[in-house]
């Protein structure tokens, strides 16, 4: 592994350590490019801030740190500013706004709730075919809008119905992922924390459409960034399907579309 683009830091709420200490981590273990994409803050109508976000008051912070981090380590190794991201499309306009005026580099599109009322976990177990289709439905949005560069832990949705269910829902995602060249993250956290992704009856499915695959160690302390055993049994992992992940994201600024 020689690049990370999903690493969180402490501002979270959910995530320890220094800023410097993952990057000094990722050069240890020879990364090249480290993206930092922390919960980027949602302007809720209500102006309820998430628990798992970066408060609105520390987004500042949070860009200052990264692009100092930038600076100091340029020439060492490549860091890269960005945020992982729902899409819910009453939000997605003012979330775009918010973060326009700072030189974000990617957005990671993660839909950990299918709407901004938050309500229901998609992670949590779940036999609704509809909240199952609503979810791939939201991915395919946020893929289609063009500003996001990756889709983390797509298979994060913890559908325990039929296999057939899954298979139709599932594949459209898939499919809709490689007619837009999106690469699909394997989440090595998942896979670490024992979480239901990565899940076996998706990736089959990804082979498949041969969509782009990348791993993303989805970092939450230090010593989570290109952690060397769990790397390997990610690789492990994606191999007993026939896939090959790719090192290097092609970043999308939120301000922009992947074909502008």
């Amino acid at each position: 592994m020689t690049a990370n683009y999903h690493t969180h830091t402490f501002r979270c709420g959910h995530a320890v350590g220094e800023d410097r200490a993952y990057v000094d981590t990722a050069i240890e273990r020879g990364l090249k490019v480290l993206g930092f994409s922390d919960h980027v803050p949602m302007p809720f109508q209500d102006g309820h801030e998430s628990r798992f976000r970066v408060p609105l008051r520390l987004l500042e912070d949070y860009v200052t740190s990264v692009l100092d981090l930038k600076r100091e380590y340029k020439g060492q190794i490549d860091i890269r500013l960005g945020f992982e991201a729902e899409y819910y499309p009453d939000l997605f306009p003012a979330m775009r706004a918010l973060i326009a005026p700072y030189p974000v580099e990617y957005l990671l599109l993660a839909q950990h709730f299918n709407d901004s009322a938050e309500t229901i976990y998609n992670p949590a177990s779940q036999l609704s075919r509809q909240a199952l289709s609503t979810y791939v439905d939201r991915v395919i949005e946020g893929m289609e809008t063009g500003a996001y560069a990756c889709v983390a832990h797509p298979d994060l949705f913890h559908y325990v119905g039929p296999d057939q269910v899954y298979r139709q829902e599932m594949s459209r995602l898939c499919q809709r992922a490689k007619a837009l060249d999106m690469p699909l993250e394997l989440n090595i956290l998942g896979m670490r924390e024992g979480r239901c992704y990565p899940c076996d009856r998706f990736w089959p499915l990804v082979r498949e459409a041969g969509c782009r695959v990348i791993l993303g160690s989805d970092a939450h302390a230090p010593n989570d960034v290109g952690h060397p055993a769990q790397v390997a049994r990610a690789m492990a992992y994606l191999q007993r399907f026939g896939l090959t992940p790719q090192e290097d994201l092609s970043l999308c600024s939120p301000g922009k579309t992947r074909a502008s």
